[in-house]
């Protein structure tokens, strides 16, 4: 972490695990900008963060809307050390033959060129700011390693999601640009509620599922924020112990 500035970016932050790691990084000293569609959600995150916290309404899939976060962020700030890249959708559970085009490209546009288009604009804040470099934290998923059934969308965007982590930590090495990957699994948010009723099994069987706190992600998501740039956690995996993970598939 640059001693000289604390300054985070988390996109989908009026809920779940954005608004937890919001919460957390301005309990640890952050300036956080909150980004996400819903401005209301934002102001109720930003309440309950408290601190030196900015809510700035954006569509990560708009691009004028993603330059003009950032654009913001470096005239309220002047530096951007942190992107929590965690904007994103959880897309339809239909059979494959059933999933529509719409939904196939909101997933994508959301989850992939989403977090690809806020990558790349702090990427350009990062390597142009001085002192030179930042860290960007993509989340992934369990879906980025194995898929639940009929989950196409998200899985595939969720894989998508682990490539651009890799071409972000390697593009970024010579500008001091650290990027990590959380894969996370069962975290108790509205996202996972289904999982506490019932959700499909890859046998077809219906199981309930064990979930986490959501804090205990967002604890480990400031662990892999805070560390000196020159120390990175490439993937960490957050889940709840006894989710069918290790096994599944």
């Amino acid at each position: 972490m640059n001693a000289v500035a604390k300054i985070a970016v988390v996109t989908g932050a009026g809920s779940g695990i954005g608004r937890s790691v919001a919460m957390t990084l301005a309990g640890a000293g952050w300036s956080v900008v909150l980004a996400g569609r819903r401005a209301k959600a934002l102001e109720e995150t930003a309440s309950l963060a408290g601190g030196d916290v900015l809510c700035l309404p954006t569509d990560v899939t708009s691009p004028t809307d993603v330059t003009t976060l950032f654009g913001a962020t470096r005239e309220h700030h002047g530096r951007v050390d942190l992107l929590f890249n965690n904007a994103g959708t959880s897309g339809p559970h239909v059979a494959f033959e059933d999933i529509s085009y719409e939904d196939w490209r909101s997933a994508v546009d959301v989850n992939l060129t989403g977090a690809f288009l806020c990558a790349q604009a702090a990427f350009r804040v990062m390597k142009g700011q001085s002192p030179q470099g930042g860290r960007i934290i993509n989340n992934g998923s369990i879906s980025a390693q194995v898929p639940r059934p009929d989950s196409a969308p998200y899985t595939a965007t969720k894989h998508a999601m682990t490539g651009l982590t890799k071409s972000l930590s390697l593009d970024g090495r010579a500008h001091s640009i650290a990027c990590g990957q959380i894969d996370i699994g069962n975290a108790a948010t509205e996202m996972t509620r289904r999982m506490r009723t019932g959700i499909p099994q890859a046998n077809g069987e219906v199981m309930v599922e064990p979930v986490m706190d959501v804090g205990d992600v967002a604890r480990t998501v400031l662990h892999m924020a805070e560390l000196p740039l020159e120390a990175n956690v490439q993937f960490a995996t957050v889940m709840a112990t006894g989710m069918p993970f290790i096994g599944r598939g």
